[in-house]
């Protein structure tokens, strides 16, 4: 169950020697954000070769979307990194439309864990290098032009000494934010929602503010949240207010004069340390495959960061398509597998734009909603209410309904429980940190037939460690899992082997074996 052992992180601005103009390798990642990151990692994990470009010639110092959410938090553990986010601070309390709700779930990490991006960022870079990962910076990627045929991908790019780079792969995907280049240059249809308000915000320095949680004032809403370095995190949004076709980041000085209309507090002083602004644009991708390029995180889809779902939304993309896109390179996929991650996570993104848009009219919607808000808060007094929206926003509730066969577990995540392997203890999370599919028997036992699949999954054998709470495990006699976590078959012990039908599911989801 050993963790990556990470190298020194690096960066490269330029191509290797002898090869300065030109990019070329299995795939190309556009954008070194953490969405791309995480893919890049997980297909070098797979032994895939992986060059990221991205424009910024340095990681960005901008805190941005600071959530993870208990089924992002779920991921990283399984690959073995949250040791290397030092224990963030946890909140079991989030919120619906700026409506409080409790968000703790059945689960290894229940609540909401705070982040800053920059962290998350510096962790993904350093795993993604430690597993050979070639990350160049300062492309402006001001790709020209974006060709595909039967065997490659290709574009023109200009570097940054305004040479052109030519960049080739077998695969492109595309994580290069709302604005998407990669986009732009496909014309994907992208259709949507238009933005209509917006909502202004500051980390701030040399500021004095009390804390505010969703305040809704007469004028707007206005929301506050002093770090334990000192620095402000403000909000605001003015009823009524359009939103601007903006073409680079609001002045702050427009961010204080918003804030005192609705607050009536001078923050103009303060020393500003990042602005920006989002909106209530909400746009999804027709296709999250075009050929051969992909779409993960805002490059497919476009919505309020509400919550921090954007950012956790995007994560699971990048998990769900890096192990199918590694199997396809690696020659053992099963006919229509990098299809399912059109099928499964554009089904998930709908729902989570769906929640966002509704979460956005109660947010940013002034006496109007109020009605509606108050109804809202007295039906999460029910528990089943409450879950619901728990489920949705955290994760949790994600279920692919092709994933598996008709057990109740198909589809789900495999559920945390605590195992004993041999003499030694762990957990089912843990079991997944190889990358590569797994068939746990929990009876003594494997199920012959997995041995066909050995050299693609891990076939293990454990026991819920005693006096632990097997919780849905319980009578379950073997499972088989995905490598990003979701169980494609169980059994229990009033079912036999089903050895016809584990084989079937384990090709449909692993291949031919050899």
């Amino acid at each position: 169950m050993a963790a990556h052992a990470p190298r020194s992180p690096r960066r490269s601005g330029r191509s290797a020697p002898g090869r300065a103009d030109v990019l070329d390798t299995q795939v190309i990642v556009v954008g070194a954000g953490p969405v791309g990151l995480l893919l890049t990692a997980e297909l070098c994990l797979h032994g895939i070769q992986v060059a990221v470009v991205e424009q910024r010639h340095r990681p960005t110092k901008e805190s941005r979307a600071s959530t993870l959410h208990a089924r992002t938090m779920e991921i990283f553990d399984s690959r073995g990194l949250l040791t290397d986010f030092a224990s963030p601070p946890t909140e079991p309390r989030g919120h619906f439309g700026g409506l409080p709700l409790d968000l703790t779930l059945p689960g290894a990490y229940p609540g909401q864990h705070k982040v800053p991006q920059t962290k998350t960022e510096s962790v993904l870079e350093e795993w993604a290098l430690s597993l050979g990962a070639d990350i160049r910076c300062g492309h402006r990627l001001e790709l020209i032009d974006l060709v595909q045929d039967g065997e490659a991908v290709e574009a023109q790019a200009i570097g940054r000494d305004g040479r052109p780079v030519r960049l080739r792969g077998t695969y492109l995907v595309a994580c290069d934010g709302q604005d998407s280049t990669v986009r732009r240059l496909t014309g994907a249809a992208f259709p949507g929602q238009e933005a209509g308000r917006e909502l202004l915000r500051a980390d701030v320095e040399n500021i004095h503010v009390r804390d505010r949680r969703f305040e809704r004032l007469p004028g707007g809403l206005a929301i506050a949240a002093r770090r334990p370095d000192g620095v402000t995190r403000v909000m605001v949004h003015e009823f009524g207010a359009k939103a601007h076709q903006r073409t680079k980041p609001p002045r702050y000085e427009e961010m204080a004069a918003a804030w005192q209309r609705v607050t009536g507090e001078d923050i103009s002083a303060g020393t500003p340390l990042w602005v920006n602004h989002f909106d209530d644009a909400n746009r999804q991708l027709t296709h999250y495959r075009h050929g051969r390029v992909l779409y993960a995180g805002d490059a497919a889809h476009r919505q309020m960061p509400i919550g921090g779902q954007a950012l956790n939304l995007g994560l699971q993309d990048a998990f769900n398509l890096g192990w199918k896109l590694a199997a396809v390179l690696a020659g053992h996929a099963p006919k229509g597998l990098l299809d399912t991650y059109h099928t499964e996570r554009h089904q998930v993104g709908r729902a989570v734009l769906a929640n966002i848009r509704a979460q956005a009219q109660l947010l940013l919607g002034g006496a109007e909603v109020e009605p509606l808000r108050a109804v809202l808060a007295e039906l999460l007094d029910h528990e089943q209410v409450r879950t619901r929206l728990a489920g949705m926003i955290s994760g949790l509730d994600i279920r692919y309904a092709d994933c598996g066969t008709g057990h109740p577990l198909a589809g789900l995540r495999l559920p945390h429980a605590r195992l004993r392997v041999g003499s030694a203890t762990c957990t089912t999370l843990e079991l997944l940190r190889s990358g590569r599919g797994l068939l746990l028997g929990l009876d003594g036992r494997v199920p012959a037939v997995g041995e066909r699949w050995a050299d693609r999954i891990d076939l293990v054998v454990a026991r819920p460690e005693p006096d632990s709470d097997p919780g849905e495990l319980d009578k379950v006699t073997a499972v088989a899992v995905r490598p990003d976590g979701y169980v494609v078959w169980a059994a229990t012990s009033q079912q036999p082997d089903g050895t016809e039908e584990l084989a079937a599911v384990l090709e449909r989801w692993f291949g031919t074996p050899h």
